[in-house]
């Protein structure tokens, strides 16, 4: 079994699912006692989000590329970047870096695709539902992203970081999300992509009514995938 480097604490909460899903897998994959063998980086994400909102997304990059420089030298034999969002420094965290990184849009548009679905609606962070850093990735591969209207961006961004992030789940939040997802069916999403590590915290099957791909579970399975090979 391969050693997985995870950097996370973006939120502690999304590294938290990471860590319990990751053993749970290795479980039903191998049974017995089996779990993964892992390396984890948590950050301080208080930090990571002021940098976040002063847009000083260099800094962000120097700290995610050191700790992955750290992973590597502890061991790893690839990384997982356990956020969405932070995939916006993708390459800049991989500088240097010698080991691979499983990139969470590739993990989630390989699914999609094997399922036969092609338009996505995306709910995530304002970064990553606005920039072109992650739907790029989804396009190449001939997905069709869908995103939220400006009003319903604003409100699950909020949510993200004012409530998810902090470990509060509020049936409340849960109702606005689910209404958001679907908007995005009526304007023509045949899925929908959870696509901040934290909205599987409010979201899945059992109250979207279009076949939901958590990026969590999914970077979780391609990571268990690899290791094992």
């Amino acid at each position: 079994m391969k050693t997985i480097g995870i950097l996370g604490g973006m939120s502690a909460a999304s590294t938290q699912t990471y860590y319990r899903e990751l053993c749970s897998r290795t479980r039903e994959r191998l049974g017995g006692l089996h779990s993964p063998e892992l390396l984890i980086r948590s950050l301080d994400f208080a930090r990571i989000e002021e940098l976040q909102m002063k847009g000083d997304w260099a800094s962000a990059g120097d700290i995610l590329n050191r700790e992955a420089r750290a992973l590597e030298r502890g061991g790893a034999d690839f990384l997982l970047l356990a956020t969405n969002t932070m995939h916006k420094l993708a390459e800049e965290m991989m500088r240097g870096v010698t080991i691979p990184l499983l990139h969470i849009a590739d993990a989630t548009a390989a699914s999609i695709v094997s399922k036969g679905l092609q338009s996505p609606g995306l709910m995530a962070t304002a970064f990553t539902m606005e920039q072109t850093f992650y739907t790029d990735r989804l396009i190449a591969a001939g997905l069709a992203p869908i995103i939220p209207k400006e009003a319903d961006r604003a409100e699950t961004h909020r949510i993200i970081y004012e409530e998810l992030c902090r470990g509060v789940v509020t049936a409340q939040s849960e109702t606005a999300c689910a209404a958001i997802a679907e908007r995005l069916v009526q304007r023509g999403a045949d899925c929908l992509i959870l696509g901040c590590t934290e909205v599987g915290m409010l979201l899945n099957q059992g109250n979207v009514s279009v076949p939901v791909f958590d990026t969590t579970l999914l970077h979780c399975d391609a990571a268990l995938t690899f290791a094992l090979a």
